[in-house]
């Protein structure tokens, strides 16, 4: 399996890049994390964070479950140290373990682990039931995953309409679906989740809008410089990289805002013995 984001490569600075995946995290937290409370995320639960990244996510849960314990798995080693360094700052770190893997090598026992969060992971990898086999076999029977990806078609609205952004997504996903990922993943969330054996498979979606959460954090998902390299190889008009930059800037005047969704799937481990319907 591979994975194709690779924080290091991407046309903008490392500290741009984290603090855009830190607003990005933060926008609707709060939503956020009710849901996967509806999920059945508990305090004092042994979690699994896939793809932690700089860690806002696992620091975030372990704000809000004070007697949790999280599992922060990612495949950079830099990006581990930053999280490290966050729990460190934050007071946190005795209850984090960090570990270098990818998912499908997760190095952790059978049945260890009582609720496992993969948020905006399952877009970059090139076989997801992979994945999601190899989470299974980590949760405990009854512990549960939760997917939070995006899916492309249904990326949101602008005001004014970003007449540039539908084909510009159009181009990304396909250079993605190139790479072996997918930005269309969302919609396929419920079957990955069947297809890895998972159960009481739901589906749910949040919803990111500018004049709810903020117009600074939602700039920084529309920041023009994340797609210079389209630009330079010719993916990306000028014109098109323009008007894109053009609404990022105009998202700090009251008469602008943007909106973009988010998917959450949930799937349960089955419990040996117990029926499945």
């Amino acid at each position: 399996m591979s994975r194709q984001y690779d924080i290091h490569r991407l046309p903008v600075p490392l500290v741009t890049e984290i603090e855009r995946l830190r607003a990005q995290v933060t926008m609707g937290w709060q939503q956020e994390f009710l849901k996967y409370q509806r999920f059945g995320l508990q305090d004092g639960m042994k979690i699994l964070d896939l793809g932690c990244g700089p860690g806002f996510v696992t620091a975030n849960l372990l704000a809000a479950l004070p007697s949790a314990t999280v599992t922060a798995l990612d495949p950079d080693a830099d990006l581990l140290g930053y999280a490290r360094a966050l729990m460190v700052e934050r007071r946190l770190v005795d209850q984090v373990t960090f570990v270098q893997a990818h998912v499908p090598d997760l190095p952790l026992p059978d049945d260890s682990m009582d609720f496992a969060v993969a948020r905006m992971l399952f877009l970059h990898l090139s076989d997801p039931i992979d994945a999601a086999l190899a989470i299974r076999r980590v949760l405990k029977p009854g512990g549960r995953l939760v997917i939070v990806d995006i899916d492309d078609g249904v990326f949101g609205t602008t005001h004014p309409p970003l007449n540039a952004l539908p084909e510009v997504l159009v181009t990304i996903a396909h250079l993605k679906a190139a790479r072996g990922g997918n930005r269309y993943i969302g919609r396929e969330l419920p079957r990955i989740l069947k297809a890895s054996q998972f159960t009481d498979v739901q589906i749910d979606a949040l919803v990111h809008h500018s004049d709810v959460h903020g117009t600074d954090g939602m700039r920084q998902q529309f920041e023009a410089q994340r797609f210079a390299g389209l630009l330079a190889n010719g993916a990306m008009t000028p014109h098109q990289y323009d008007e894109v930059d053009r609404f990022a800037q105009l998202l700090a005047r009251e008469e602008a805002y943007a909106m973009m969704l988010f998917f959450m799937a949930c799937g349960t481990k089955p419990v040996p013995g117990r029926p499945i319907w």
